[in-house]
């Protein structure tokens, strides 16, 4: 006899088969309003391609089989090499298919080029984020090398500047694509780096000859590094390549791959230089000043809320009709349309690279965002997966993945205190931004008087800004540049209801309904 003890009901299923840009209003509106309406066609072609049960299920297995290290080959000859899942090499072919790691820097690069690239970047990150590191330090390093690769590494241009993935191990000139990786911290110091012991001694050829080590040596399969390390003149920033021109591996020797809460799919190592052979970029002393021309999982989260939240049945009641929780999610839908308003207009900002009121903008509201969106991530998450209850806190589900990626976001942008004592530095340095913060603000003033009392607040604090007081400031530099995006472009309700969500500290507000209609219409790609 059979025995069947129960039928599975009221379980949804899991959320694939949808294009992530076409399901995202927010995100295509800012696209579109911030310059980059000639990628919409393209945008829409891989959301739908990495939307689909198999991009996802890519982004899983990188994670369930994370890399590793191989130190030495059969013979007992060193090798320092690491292997990675298939799925990882499949996931890096799509993102340089896509040109996430060096579309802005092309010769013929477009206008709006830095806002495509930022939105390709967001929808590969809603499948799976540890191929973003590597990409993403490629991308920073390659205006630097554009204008300042050494000499005996001219022929890296091209494949540097190519839309191929090559992991073989080969001298980078006879590549069909190139990763560029970052060793900057040590273990005495982390952030610190003035105070970093790698040495660095320079040769007859013009090469250097470096010893010593890094504590956190970022995806060390990359062709190259930019490496911090202390030479006659001063703290500066070397070319370390893996294999030399010569064909020989370089000597820098992998200790271990890290055991890291998330992002388990990246490999970060500790490194040991033994006389590695580097080439110096810039001038000896430059070394900071050259590593920091270096220098969107939220939206998945909240998808997977949503996607289950309009099929379970609670009480009688789709779990979104039922009024609280269909606060709960209307608030995260309005928190994530004012990050994107502004994340999106910062892309647009480092976009105008000849106007210096843009160059100003932005250099105040890198930190300011890299610190305000990193710390919201983590609480942002956690909100979804009680959306989905016991089922969101199980491996089968994306969520816990999500979760642990988001503390990464705060430590390797910089820690919070980092952050705001790079707004601090950028408020000191350039006293001219309060022009241009006037002048933006201006434009809206008026309009609400949340925005309008908190930036009379903030304006108080400027006088005379205390380091002590660097995370308040940060964070209200954030808050009234996307308020100020919301209210020029959002509908009046949702622009007010942002401002007061975000500067009211009283904390008083409730949605009205039809703004809760309009947010959780958008949130699933339906223009209102």
């Amino acid at each position: 006899m059979h025995w069947q003890t129960h039928t599975v009901f009221n379980q949804p299923l899991p959320l694939s088969n949808s294009n992530l840009f076409l399901s995202d209003c927010a995100l295509r509106d800012a696209v579109i309003r911030e310059g980059a309406e000639w990628d919409m066609e393209l945008l829409a072609s891989i959301g739908q391609q990495l939307g689909t049960a198999e991009s996802l299920e890519l982004g899983r297995l990188a994670n369930a089989n994370p890399p590793e290290l191989l130190r030495y080959n059969a013979a007992g000859e060193r090798l320092d090499d690491v292997r990675f899942h298939p799925a990882w090499h499949l996931l890096m072919q799509g993102l340089c298919a896509n040109r996430v790691h060096n579309l802005a820097w092309e010769d013929q690069a477009r206008k709006g080029s830095f806002v495509a690239r930022a939105a390709r970047f967001i929808l590969h990150a809603q499948v799976e984020a540890g191929t973003l590191c590597p990409v993403t330090m490629t991308f920073a390093a390659t205006p630097l090398l554009q204008h300042s690769l050494p000499k005996p590494f001219h022929d890296w241009l091209t494949p540097l500047m190519s839309d191929r993935y090559d992991p073989h191990i080969a001298p980078g000139g006879q590549k069909r694509g190139l990763l560029i990786g970052m060793g900057m911290t040590e273990k005495q110091g982390g952030s610190d780096v003035l105070s970093n012991t790698t040495r660095a001694e320079k040769c007859s050829d013009g090469s250097y000859r470096l010893v010593g080590h890094k504590w956190f040596y970022s995806v060390p399969q990359s062709d190259a590094h930019l490496v911090l390390a202390q030479a006659k003149g001063g703290l500066s920033c070397f070319f370390v390549p893996r294999i030399l021109p010569d064909g020989q591996r370089n000597a820098v020797r992998l200790e271990r791959l890290k055991d890291k809460l998330g992002n388990r799919s990246n490999a970060s190592s500790e490194a040991e230089f033994m006389d590695a052979s580097g080439w110096i970029v810039g001038e000896e002393g430059e070394g900071v000043r050259q590593i920091l021309k270096m220098g969107g999982l939220t939206r998945r989260a909240l998808s997977v809320a949503l996607y289950h939240a309009h099929q379970r049945q609670t009480f009688g009641k789709n779990l979104v009709d039922q009024p609280l929780m269909r606060e709960v999610l209307s608030r995260m839908a309005l928190q994530l349309e004012g990050q994107t308003a502004l994340l999106f207009r910062l892309a647009r900002a480092w976009d105008q690279r000849e106007d210096q009121k843009e160059i100003a903008w932005a250099r105040l509201f890198t930190p300011a965002a890299k610190f305000s969106v990193c710390k919201a991530g983590i609480p942002f998450v956690a909100e979804a997966m009680e959306v989905l209850g016991g089922a969101g806190y199980c491996e089968e589900s994306e969520l816990p993945r999500l979760y642990r990626e988001m503390p990464v976001n705060s430590i390797w942008e910089g820690s919070g205190n980092i952050m705001c004592l790079d707004v601090l530095r950028v408020l000191a340095k350039q006293p001219a931004i309060l022009d241009v913060l006037q002048e933006d603000f201006a434009q809206v003033k008026g309009q609400d008087r949340h925005f309008d009392r908190s930036w009379r607040q903030l304006l108080q604090k400027l006088r005379k800004p205390q380091e002590s007081q660097g995370r308040e400031i940060t964070q209200q530099i954030f808050l009234l540049g996307a308020g100020a995006q919301m209210l020029r472009h959002a509908s009046p309700p949702v622009a007010q209801a942002w401002c007061r969500m975000m500067l009211d500290a009283r904390g008083s507000l409730v949605l009205s309904e039809q703004v809760k209609n309009d947010l959780l219409l958008r949130a699933t790609g339906r223009v209102v």
